[in-house]
């Protein structure tokens, strides 16, 4: 299992021999240590924690976990069902992928804030024409009289966004100098979120 935490750079466009347009996202992939190792003797579950970017300050309990390491400001672990092939303090880089691998991407969709039922939920409005003043992205009925309630589950109008989000199944298009990984399609989040990536 190949797994790395990356930076979103941007979206961009690669062309094939034949001229074939490919939409792709840019991701700055690593270097990332390895922070700890778990194991289900000592933990109950096998892991391997690894750490990104570099930190101004750390707390008193995180420069202890990271002693011997670099100032690591982004920590995230990865589940593996079997005994883990790395140990603290090793360095993995995007090398570890090669063009053509098929990823598994994690990362915080980009946040919304307090929107409405058209935008969050696609709900089509109301006719705008006659007897429908003020109402033409209104929800609507909320449900019967009958039950007395409105039932879990409603879709209504609230927060959307800022949610984790899992993409599976994108290609690595190719890696560049300077450990950029370049993935087919979208990924989540805006420029700059740190995204996790493992093997398909």
């Amino acid at each position: 299992m190949k797994f790395i935490l990356a930076k979103k750079l941007e979206m961009s466009q690669v062309y094939d021999a034949d001229g074939n347009v490919t939409p792709v996202t840019l991701l700055e992939a690593g270097p990332c240590y390895v922070t700890q190792v778990k194991s289900k003797e000592t933990d109950g579950y096998m892991s391997v924690q690894v750490g990104f970017g570099t930190a101004k300050r750390l707390t008193k309990a995180l420069e202890g976990h990271l002693k011997d390491l670099p100032k690591l400001a982004h920590i995230a672990e990865f589940r593996l069902g079997a005994e883990a092939e790395v140990k603290r303090g090793d360095l993995i880089e995007a090398s570890t992928f090669q063009p053509g691998d098929m990823v598994h991407v994690t990362g915080i969709s980009k946040g919304k804030g307090f929107q409405g039922v058209v935008k969050r939920h696609g709900f089509h409005g109301h006719p705008t024409s006659h007897g429908h003043k003020d109402q033409e992205r209104m929800p609507g009925s909320i449900g019967a009289g009958g039950p007395q309630h409105v039932f879990k589950g409603m879709r209504m109008a609230g927060r959307m966004g800022n949610g984790q989000i899992t993409v599976k199944n994108l290609k690595v298009v190719e890696i560049r100098e300077g450990g950029i990984l370049a993935l087919k399609g979208a990924v989540p989040g805006p420029r700059n979120a740190v995204i996790q990536i493992v093997s398909a």
